[in-house]
């Protein structure tokens, strides 16, 4: 069965409920916490599954009970299992996020394991059997991702990266990207003109084109655009209410990568992706 390989990162979540996000020197007060898996590499190989697609991880936690936490999250996830090292001496990745009362939320990350997974393990001939596409994201050091991108190019498979969060990147990555997908802010920071609509997310994909093969620049509520190869189009958000946007863009890249792997087109692929995205964003 075609399978979707995510290397990338988890976290150990700490989710607090609050009115309002706090600002500069605020100490605001808080009606609820809880722990949650995450990363957004965790994410997105539980979303592939939820999605309907084989999905395996590689990735690293810690020795501690964050660790085992993420590895029983991937487990119930329906992620395979066998390529997730346990770094010892090393405190498992996690992260603080508030969500305020209208679904909007702000987050902090220690990255802990997800900056010591080894690119030799990378080598392994099992991570890659079956593989249909790789996806990446930038919670893992660059390096490891251009490991990864390079040996996905030497066996003729397709890498998607989410290039979230923003940070520069280098021209060998870019070179072995074959799909990129930016929000808007992160479109903006590699140099688009401001997105705000599907307009302008349209145009910001087309400028973004020339370096990536297929460029997707996803614009919230407004929807998505494509250029490159398979575009351009662009797919209107479906208006659903808002119940928390935090994992949205994580159940797009999972589905998109999922529907793609199993030979859809690239915009049928982008519609499912939509649709995923906001149910999440609906709660359902």
């Amino acid at each position: 069965m075609p399978t979707v390989l995510t290397i990338g990162s988890l976290h150990y979540d700490i989710m607090i409920e609050a009115t309002a996000l706090p600002r500069r020197d605020e100490t605001a007060v808080g009606s609820r916490w809880y722990p949650k898996f995450g990363g957004k590499g965790g994410n997105q190989a539980v979303a592939v599954a939820k999605a309907g697609g084989i999905s395996r991880m590689a990735g690293a936690v810690g020795d501690d009970d964050f660790g085992t936490f993420l590895q029983d999250g991937l487990q119930r996830g329906g992620v395979g299992e066998g390529h997730v090292a346990t770094i010892p001496g090393i405190g498992s990745g996690m992260s603080v996020a508030i969500l305020d009362s209208n679904g909007d939320y702000a987050a902090t990350i220690v990255s802990g394991a997800n900056l010591h997974i080894a690119p030799a393990a990378l080598n392994d001939p099992t991570l890659w059997q079956d593989v249909a596409i790789l996806v990446l994201q930038n919670e893992i050091p660059d390096g490891t991702n251009l490991a990864a991108a390079t040996q996905a190019r030497a066996r003729g498979i397709p890498t998607l990266l989410n290039a979230a969060p923003y940070r520069p990147m280098t021209p060998e990555l870019a070179a072995v990207i074959d799909i990129l997908v930016v929000n808007a802010v992160e479109a903006e920071m590699l140099g688009t003109a401001p997105v705000t609509d599907l307009t302008s997310a349209a145009e910001a994909a087309a400028t973004l084109a020339p370096r990536f093969a297929t460029v997707i620049v996803t614009a919230g509520s407004a929807g998505l655009a494509c250029a490159g190869q398979g575009g351009p189009f662009t797919v209107p958000a479906e208006p659903v209410k808002a119940v928390s946007s935090h994992g949205a863009g994580d159940a797009f890249i999972g589905t998109l990568a999922a529907t793609l792997a199993s030979g859809q087109p690239l915009q049928a692929a982008c519609q499912a992706a939509s649709q995923a995205a906001a149910r999440h964003v609906a709660g359902l």
